[in-house]
């Protein structure tokens, strides 16, 4: 509720005092609050008669992995254990003193990178909110070798693809008209990028939908990848990858990423 006061939002500045949500942090409690909704509409997935463990890759200040520890276990009674993981050692010390502070015992953050992080054998959910680039490749990645449950993922500025587009791709003529033009061309290669990862989880045996994470005027950024695990791959997955990367002459970050987890 906007008009009580939550000990973490006061002092990460979202609150004030008195409950009130200060003009400056407006959008980021909406965008809280609406990936919070993401979490509930999952939140039957998740098995409540065991402790569950959730990973938030690119943790940042924290915002996010703060609400989710209070929403899921103190709101709601799931036994969680949380981490949230973040490459700058400041930010990690500032969020662990603050969940100290608050006796939420079973949340930690760790200084670390996506790609060799080891902390943990099994997750339950997998979280990332604008992971830049491959950094989303590799929580995805993670995520299907752990046999993940859920899967809430953000991307952000998603490069890889924009620079393997080049004139001699297989399928540059027919999309002249996107690939001739920088600013058409960046856009195509963001959608490519975030369609093929649905793809692969897909692929991977989850189910998955690429969804509108908040309004426009709030952030460009503004695609949420939700896949929750059923064990089945879906038919015509793997035949539709291989066919839109042999049109392009591209090779996805995920997919490689996933060729490997299996290899080994």
């Amino acid at each position: 509720p906007e008009n009580e006061p939550i000990p973490f939002l006061i002092e990460l500045g979202v609150q004030a005092e008195d409950g009130r949500i200060r003009d400056k942090k407006q959008k980021k409690f909406r965008q809280i609050n609406r990936f919070l909704e993401f979490i509930r509409d999952v939140s039957d997935k998740l098995p409540k008669d065991k402790e569950l463990t959730i990973v938030d890759f690119g943790c940042g200040k924290s915002y996010l992995t703060f609400a989710m520890y209070y929403y899921l276990k103190i709101m709601n009674g799931y036994r969680v254990r949380m981490i949230g993981l973040d490459l700058k050692s400041d930010v990690i010390q500032h969020c662990n003193e603050l969940a100290k502070r608050f006796d939420y015992e079973e949340l930690t953050f760790l200084e670390g990178d996506i790609s060799s992080f080891e902390g943990v054998n099994q997750v339950d959910m997998v979280v990332t909110l604008h992971a830049c680039d491959t950094a989303t490749d590799f929580a995805l990645a993670k995520a299907v070798g752990w046999n993940a449950k859920v899967i809430l993922s953000v991307p952000c500025c998603q490069h890889e693809l924009n620079g393997q587009m080049q004139r001699e791709g297989a399928g540059y003529d027919k999309l002249a008209p996107i690939l001739d033009y920088g600013l058409l061309k960046e856009r195509f290669a963001a959608l490519l990028t975030d369609g093929l990862r649905a793809k692969y989880l897909e692929q991977s045996g989850y189910e998955t939908q690429v969804l509108e994470f908040i309004d426009m005027e709030h952030t460009p950024k503004n695609i949420l990848l939700r896949a929750v695990k059923t064990n089945q791959a879906k038919q015509g997955s793997e035949s539709q990858i291989q066919a839109c990367k042999e049109f392009l002459g591209i090779q996805p970050m995920l997919g490689l990423l996933l060729d490997k987890g299996t290899e080994s």
